[in-house]
Order: C-alpha cells, then structure tokens, then sequence
C-alpha cells in the first residue's frame, strides 16, 4: 500500500523577473512531524511559505496534500482545508474583532444566518486553553504585538486543518508564550498533525522539531534528523562562503565628515531621561530615569508587559508620554514627535518594520536616503534619483542587503533584507542617538552579527549614544550596561559586562538570581 505525505513538494521553481528565488526545491512532511525549515534571509523560504500556503503558483513543480494534487489557487476553502498558516507579518485586520478575525472569511452559519454566539464561544476555547489573556469581543487594532500574533495562532488552529506551517511563530512573544506554544505544538504533532517550523531561532528548531531542511539560494542542501546535526554544521550549510566584511564605520566616516563640514553640531551631552512615566497597551513605563553616554551602548530588557518597547518609543519620538524630561545634548526631546525628533538628531530602528521601518512600494535606494532627502538634494530642492541612489548603495552593501538593486521595492524583500534596510535608513542621517527596538527580529543567525556590530561601530565611530531595547538576549551581549525593567520600572542594572545569561533572565521575572539560586 502506497504511503503518501501528509505536504509534499516536487521540483518548485519559482523566479520574480532575473531574480530565482527557488531551484527545484523538494520538500516533504510526514504526519505527525515537526520539520524545521531553515536559511537565511533571501534564501527562499517566504517564496516556498507563499506557495505551500496557496498564495502565489510555481512558475517549475507542483504541490501535494496526502497524495492529492493541490487545489487552484482560485478554490480558497480547498486549500484552507488542507493547511493553516501562521505569517511572519501579521494578516490581521485592525479593525475587526478577535472572533471576526479568527472566522474571517470562514463563518459559522446556522439556519441561514451567522453565529456568533458559536463563533465566539469556539474562539475563547482555544484562548483559554493556551491561557492567554485576550478578550474574543476586542478590536484588533487594541492589541498588542504579541496579542496579535496569538491571534494568527488561534486562527491557524480554528480551522482544524492536519498541516499548520508557522512562520516565525515566536517573533512577537515572550519566553512564557514560546513555552505554551511549544507545548501546543507537541500536542499537534502528537495528535498526527503535520507542522512545518520556520525560525532564524536554531535553538528554538533544536527543542520542538525532529527533522530539519536548510535553504540556500533556492536550493534544498541538507535535510537530516535533527539528531545528526549539530548548531555549527547547521550554520555553515546556511551560510556557505562568507562574503568578505565590509566596515560599516568607512561609509559612516564620510557621512560624518560631511555633516560636520555643514552643520553645527551640539556639544554631546548624550541622552539623559528623568522620570519618565508612559501610558501605552504595549507596557507601561513607571517613572524610569536612565543616562547613555556618547558612544556607549546601553541595552534594556524585559518581559514584554514590562515596557522597554514603550521606552523606546517614547525616546525616538514615536510614542507620547504623559510625564517627565528628556533631552539629548542638552536638547529638549518631544513628546510624540518623530519628525521633529530625528531633526534632533535621534535615529530609530522600530520594533514592527511593516508599520514604521520602511514605505513598502519604495525602491531600496529611496528608503535608505529619506532621512537625509535635504542633504542630498540640489538646487531649488530638485533631487536626483542617481545621486540619491549612489549615497545608498555603498552602505546596502556594507549591511549586505541582498536585492535586484536600488530601485526594487523594498516591499519585494526578505523581511530579514527589509530589516537591513531599516538599520541603513537610521544610520544614514548620522545620528546622535539610535534607539533601537528589537533590531534583529526576523534576521537570519550570520546577519544578526552584523548588524549588531553595524550599531556599535556607527556609535563608537561617531560618538552617537546607542539605546538598544530589546527582550532578545542576544542583543544586548555588547552592551556596555544593561538595564532590566519590571513591571515598568527599573529592577536592577547589570554594570559589568560579561553579563549571566540565568541573572538576567531571573531579572525580568523580577527575581535577583541569588534568590532563585536559593529556592
């Protein structure tokens, strides 16, 4: 009796004018497997996600549900039957309920017309039994970014299809929410379901799948039991050849010496912020005072409740706060004000590039250079697209943005190239202060280096104070201090580097590690 595969793919191909995303790509899941898939940015895997999901078609090959050829892209509920998909980038719409959003497209009817009381009763299940809390009846457009994400799950499994892919499911959430997850998807697995796991998280592909595929440039060249590959042999099939680094700190030279040739800069005071006091769904913050020096690097953490994205936010002038002072070089910061903040000086890296990173129908070269718009532009404000382009590409190559040039949309990019572009955009006006927000979220493991040590050139370079708020550990190894917020304020400040990984952790639980070490 012939065995068929729960997702099976053969021979994908799949190009977007010269630019070959896949190479005959072959891919199988098994029911009652978790395969990990993994590479890096640019590597192909949102293109196979596209496909696999019935987004986009093959140009080469053909996709397969237990044997069965995959329905048109045109029979929706064909495909929404065989397998659900969790996105990198939410697909939420704002405006809509949790319920509405969880049934969109797909809803409950009973005698003609739709149930809600059903619906909502069947969304709130599948909240409580992964304890989040989240109201079924709130307007999406309420919710935090890891709420948000929570509800892509639920919608996922909703549908009660036997193949889930998730992509990037742990991007938006805490450690705990990482641990339900991971138990949930046991369960699946357990149960027959079919998982496909994509995360830049080796450990992550480590703890929760059995098998694990490794896309480079298109092309499937290892696919082993995770048992029989270790970290280092996984990254080198990622990564292959090295391209050679370029010192992001040469580009940042010029920009400097030019902006100091033209304008008159402040003496540097560096950031200083007294009793700050924020208001916001994303966490609030409860009267934080914190100083960074010029040209040192001071990271923040905690939980996700805990307000470091909010005190990022209010510190680049993207989110309002209700009290206290803020100043950089002796300047006055505004509350709530981007523009008049990156006038000031304060480059920003935000937490969701989707929203705020980049204008997705934009080439490269526009996104990168917009800061600067006024330096570049010529008589009677009349700017070149060739001169504009050609201030870009020299540090689009030093980020290693991978792209068909500087006039592709940035809205075409790998999330990880998107990101890339993101961090170019902040460093290129040169500024005295980078606030950076999760920088490397949704970055590939050889790319998160470099973008880290971009940031910490550019501010030991040009003497810019370098803010990093983030809840990956990861980011924040070369901080010169680290301070960790609970329950929006200050719980305690790591001062020496090397910093315990266990201490920190403790820390944002709200915890000293002597104390955990003690019980």
């Amino acid at each position: 009796m012939t065995q068929f595969f729960a997702v099976e793919a053969k021979g994908i191909e799949k190009s977007f004018g010269s630019t070959k995303a896949l190479r005959g790509v072959d891919l199988q899941i098994d029911a009652g497997q978790c395969l990990g898939l993994v590479g890096r940015n640019g590597a192909g895997k949102s293109t196979l996600v596209s496909i696999l999901s019935g987004l986009a078609k093959p140009d080469v090959g053909e996709v397969f549900f237990h044997g069965e050829p995959a329905p048109s892209l045109r029979d929706i509920d064909g495909w929404r039957k065989q397998i659900a998909t969790v996105f990198q980038h939410s697909k939420v719409v704002p405006q809509l309920s949790v319920t509405e959003n969880v049934f969109l497209g797909s809803p409950e009817v009973r005698h003609g017309m739709v149930d809600w009381h059903r619906m909502r009763d069947a969304t709130k299940a599948i909240i409580d039994e992964w304890n989040f809390d989240i109201s079924v009846t709130a307007r999406c457009e309420t919710l935090t970014v890891e709420q948000l994400q929570v509800v892509e799950i639920v919608r996922a499994l909703a549908t009660g299809a036997r193949c889930i892919l998730l992509d990037e499911p742990t991007s938006a959430l805490e450690r705990r929410g990482v641990d339900r997850l991971f138990e949930r998807v046991k369960q699946l697995v357990d149960n027959g379901v079919a998982v496909l796991y994509i995360s830049h998280h080796l450990e992550e592909v480590f703890d929760i799948c059995s098998d694990v595929t490794v896309l480079r440039d298109g092309e499937v060249v290892v696919t082993s039991p995770i048992g029989k590959i270790d970290k280092d042999q996984m990254v080198a099939a990622m990564v292959g050849e090295l391209p050679a680094t370029t010192n992001v700190a040469n580009e940042l030279g010029v920009l400097l010496k030019r902006s100091s040739d033209d304008e008159d800069v402040a003496v540097s005071q560096g950031l200083v912020v007294e009793d700050l006091r924020v208001t916001s769904s994303r966490g609030d913050v409860l009267g934080v005072s914190l100083t960074v020096k010029p040209g040192e690097c001071v990271g923040v953490t905690g939980l996700l409740g805990a307000g470091v994205a909010t005190l990022g936010r209010a510190v680049a002038g993207s989110q309002k706060f209700d009290s206290g002072k803020m100043t950089l070089n002796n300047r006055a910061l505004p509350s709530g004000r981007r523009d008049l903040s990156l006038k000031n000086g304060v480059g920003y890296i935000p937490e969701n590039r989707q929203l705020e990173g980049f204008v997705a129908h934009l080439g490269v070269g526009e996104n990168v250079t917009m800061t600067i718009t006024n330096r570049l532009a010529r008589r009677f404000g009349l700017l070149s697209p060739r001169r504009r382009d050609g201030a870009a590409v020299a540090l689009t190559k030093a980020l290693s943005v991978i792209s068909a040039g500087m006039k592709q949309p940035v809205g075409e990019l790998s999330g990880g190239n998107q990101q890339k572009v993101t961090v170019a955009r902040s460093l290129m006006s040169n500024p005295s202060l980078i606030v950076a927000v999760t920088p490397t979220r949704g970055v590939d493991v050889a790319s998160k280096s470099l973008l880290l040590q971009s940031l910490l050139e550019a501010a030991r370079l040009t003497g810019a104070a370098l803010l990093i708020c983030s809840d990956e550990l990861d980011d924040l190894i070369e901080c010169d201090r680290v301070i960790v917020l609970f329950r929006g304020s200050i719980y305690h400040e790591f001062s020496t580097p090397p910093f315990d990984r266990e201490a920190l952790i403790a820390a944002t639980e709200g915890i000293s590690f002597s104390d955990r070490t003690a019980t």
